[in-house]
């Protein structure tokens, strides 16, 4: 039948989400799910933060309290205070009036507005050097992403019309960084390009160059003129330290003579995953401070797209992570519960690699532990992967990552021996 929709076409499940909802279906009662990136306690259930339960009660006793709309740009008390969280408080940005942020729905949601943003307004003529990017409406300027990278990060810059492009950044035989590969690609990229960062905790390797090897590839970006967005969603969720994770993007900024978007998100380091709460910063070069101007029009673009895109950012999670951060008695619980978090996933990190050593597993686990954060980039290959699922009922999605917060003391044994089996299986002749 012909239809106004015949040329329309069923896409694949997401790649996640997919895989999630086979281990949801499966029956087995010793299923593991390492697929969603979602902190567990170690009773494999979600956990509220205290932070975030005292922060709920306090607004929703303040006699204030209401479900107005917020500002277009969002809720000011957390733009400002998530602004200070990300750069520090005594950031020379703030002294030179250098910061534009808007309110966003989380990571996904900043990545987006940033892009939407850029795509009307980027050119590339940074600080009138001579450039290789000429960019029109029909010549858009290139996105360099991680490779392997966050699949998300390829479809919002594509949707609005970047090319994508990558950097090479895990070296698989080698289960650690392809530093020089990284440092090429910068170096070979089109100057004035635009290059997403993971400022900390990798996503999907949880690996994280050292603070040499960042100032390198800061060095390598900034003589190209590079423009970075640094993806921000993991600060302090990675070792517990919001100053530690925050050190790259920070660096950045001293550094970079370049304006730099940071795409910040409180849904790992609050546990608030459904509320959506994240924000964007636009800090522009040092030779456009105190531009009063500049930052107006800015401000005013962010906020047109929001409008026609969401009216008003939303109020809820807004205000619980802005009484956190604005609470100094909250916002040093929110500091334990960030090391209560990371503390759990590195001795996860460490209990698997321990027993995969113990069982004389074939290869190499010590990168296990040299990655942080959620996600470990664990160099099994997809017929493995297929085979943990439909043999013992531990998922993965099909790259060989893991999100180590799915893992407990009453399952991660039982996922090295079924790691085991099915490596060992596939050095047999089957």
């Amino acid at each position: 039948m012909s239809t106004a929709f015949s040329n329309i076409y069923q896409l694949p499940p997401d790649p996640l989400f997919g895989v999630a909802s086979r281990c949801k279906a499966d029956k087995r009662t010793n299923k593991v799910d390492l697929v969603l990136g979602a902190y567990r306690d170690n009773n494999g259930k979600p956990w509220i933060l205290p932070s975030v339960k005292s922060a709920e009660e306090s607004i929703k006793s303040d006699p204030t309290y209401n479900h107005e709309y917020l500002p277009i740009e969002g809720f000011k008390s957390l733009n400002l205070n998530a602004a200070k969280i990300a750069l520090g408080e005594d950031s020379i940005v703030f002294d030179q009036n250098r910061i534009v942020s808007i309110q966003s729905l989380s990571g996904t949601g900043a990545l987006h507005l940033s892009a939407k943003f850029l795509s009307q307004f980027y050119t590339g003529n940074v600080n009138n050097a001579s450039k290789d990017l000429v960019i029109s409406n029909n010549n858009r300027a290139t996105v360099y992403v991680s490779k392997p990278t966050w699949a998300n990060h390829i479809q919002i810059f594509e949707s609005s019309g970047f090319n994508v492009d990558f950097y090479r950044y895990w070296d698989p035989s080698n289960k650690s960084l392809d530093f020089q590969n990284y440092l090429n690609d910068i170096n070979n990229a089109p100057n004035g390009s635009i290059f997403v960062l993971h400022s900390c905790a990798h996503n999907p390797t949880g690996l994280d160059p050292s603070p040499e090897q960042w100032l390198e590839i800061l060095n390598h970006i900034n003589s190209k003129n590079h423009f970075v967005i640094f993806d921000t969603a993991y600060q302090g969720f990675a070792s517990g330290d919001l100053e530690r994770d925050a050190w790259a993007l920070r660096k950045g900024i001293e550094i970079l003579n370049t304006p730099i978007i940071i795409c910040q998100s409180f849904a790992k380091n609050t546990g608030m995953y459904g509320e959506r709460v994240g924000v964007v910063h636009l800090i522009l070069s040092e030779s456009e401070k105190d531009n009063e101007f500049l930052k107006n029009s800015i401000a005013s673009q962010f906020k047109k797209i929001t409008r026609s895109e969401l009216s008003n950012p939303p109020a809820y999670g807004a205000k619980i992570v802005s009484k956190i951060l604005s609470t100094p008695k909250l916002l040093d619980q929110w500091h334990d519960d960030l090391i209560t978090m990371s503390s759990r996933i590195t001795e996860m990190r460490l209990k698997l690699r321990i027993y995969l050593e113990k069982l004389n597993t074939p290869g190499t686990w010590n990168h296990i532990t040299d990655q942080i954060g959620m996600f470990s980039f664990t160099g099994l290959n997809p017929k493995q992967v297929e085979r943990l699922a439909s043999e013992h009922g531990v998922y993965l999605i099909s790259s060989g990552r893991i999100s180590i917060a799915g893992l407990n003391d009453s399952n991660v044994e039982y996922v090295a021996q079924s790691i085991d089996e099915t490596v060992k299986y596939y050095q047999t002749d089957n």
